[in-house]
């Protein structure tokens, strides 16, 4: 395993300028020119101080491509494990060999990651995990502009007192309304190549022919 970080300050500076670009100057980026990072979690459960990333799953999105070929996937060595998740995930403690620290295999994402901008369905777990992992371990949190497609989805349907609207959508629902296979669904590649898909469905709609800059997916 290639370790690309060291827990030295002069690497976390290096590491910040990454994101020195003005907010104003990258929400006027269009959207299929824009590097996304497609990303999701699983995990021992959904307590953010107590249980543990057992996966990351990413895939890079450009100019409307999902590059599956160029896609992360890190399964983390576990201290901590609780059994009643695996029937979700289906990750079993020693179901992979050789797999790095928590700490290596967070120094290998956030070289992966840079500083393209984070998508994922209900963007605020995964990334609230990923962070609290950051700061156990001595790294930066994330700086990374996050979009959530369980709330761009919304802004795809017609405001009428004769629709239903719900608070939420799973991501399940997304791949039931736009006809995407769930093979994989609850592995963390499988989730984050449905959720890339939605995504793609979703800017599709929003853009209406017209070009679709970032600044209208943040409004």
């Amino acid at each position: 395993m290639i370790h690309f970080f060291k827990k030295s300050k002069n690497w976390v500076l290096s590491f910040l300028k990454k994101f020195e670009k003005p907010i104003d100057e990258i929400l006027l980026q269009e959207v299929d020119a824009t590097r996304f990072i497609v990303l999701d979690t699983e995990t021992t459960g959904f307590d953010y101080t107590n249980d543990r990333i057992l996966c990351i799953g990413a895939i890079p999105l450009q100019n409307g491509v999902i590059a599956i070929a160029d896609s992360f996937e890190v399964y983390i060595k576990q201290d901590h494990y609780d059994k009643t998740s695996a029937q979700i995930h289906g990750i079993l403690k020693d179901w992979v060999m050789d797999r790095p620290n928590e700490i290596e295999a967070l120094q290998e994402f956030l070289h992966y990651l840079g500083d393209s901008i984070i998508i994922a369905h209900h963007t605020t777990f995964d990334v609230t995990m990923i962070n609290r992992a950051l700061e156990r371990n001595g790294l930066p949190v994330l700086k990374n502009k996050t979009l959530d497609t369980a709330v761009l989805y919304k802004r795809t349907l017609l405001n009428s007192n004769l629709l239903d609207r719900k608070d939420n959508y799973t991501l399940d629902e997304l791949a039931d309304k736009f006809d995407i296979s769930k093979k994989d669904r609850h592995t963390a590649m499988g989730d984050a190549y449905i959720t890339a898909i939605a995504f793609l469905k979703i800017t599709n709609k929003l853009r209406n022919k017209k070009v679709l800059l970032l600044k209208q997916l943040y409004r």
